[in-house]
């Protein structure tokens, strides 16, 4: 599947925050990543993520679908990172 997922940590959480979603997804922008991912390896994020995330001030969210294909992105500015690889 295609996710976005964009988060708001606390200053003490965020870099972990930052460093597990590199992991998994593309960096695009602050607090923003996207990329495919499969269930099993969202699942995988979501839960290391509840380990030391506080769920009264962090919060996450996700925008899900079965493919980029379907999406219409556009960048206005400079663009971070380009989820694009050459080969």
């Amino acid at each position: 599947m295609y996710v976005i997922l964009v988060y708001d940590f606390g200053e003490k959480r965020v870099g972990k925050m930052l460093k597990l979603c590199r992991k998994y997804l593309n960096w695009i922008q602050n607090s923003v990543f996207e990329g495919e991912i499969s269930e099993v390896k969202l699942k995988e994020l979501l839960q290391t993520t509840r380990s030391f995330m506080d769920m009264d001030e962090d919060s996450i969210i996700l925008f899900k679908h079965q493919s980029k294909v379907f999406f219409d992105k556009q960048v206005v500015g400079k663009e971070r990172s380009s989820t694009d690889i050459f080969l």
